[in-house]
């Protein structure tokens, strides 16, 4: 069972990894500084829209690197309760 949600976890982050598209989200001076680089033969844009994007994707990876570790320690492991049979007497 194990290995099938192993399969089944690397196949969606392959996928979501692979159906990316390209997005350009930059304030208003980044993308006409990003523009003109660009229109005089420079390729400074591109890298500029790359580094946004890693910025970007840096808080949701330490989140999810943080609950993962988070959930590792703190969830439960086989825990068995071995009560008694006899009634509680609460005096």
């Amino acid at each position: 069972m194990k290995a099938l949600r192993l399969i089944v976890v690397s196949f969606l982050f392959a996928f979501i990894s692979f159906a990316s598209i390209n997005v350009f989200a930059q304030c208003a001076m980044c993308t006409l500084n990003a523009e003109n680089s660009v229109k005089n033969g420079n390729t400074q844009g591109n890298g500029l829209n790359a580094g946004i994007l890693y910025l970007l994707a840096a808080p949701y990876l330490a989140v999810a690197g943080i609950g993962y570790l988070w959930y590792k320690k703190y969830r439960r492991k086989n825990v068995s309760i071995n009560m008694k049979d006899e009634k509680i007497n609460l005096n």
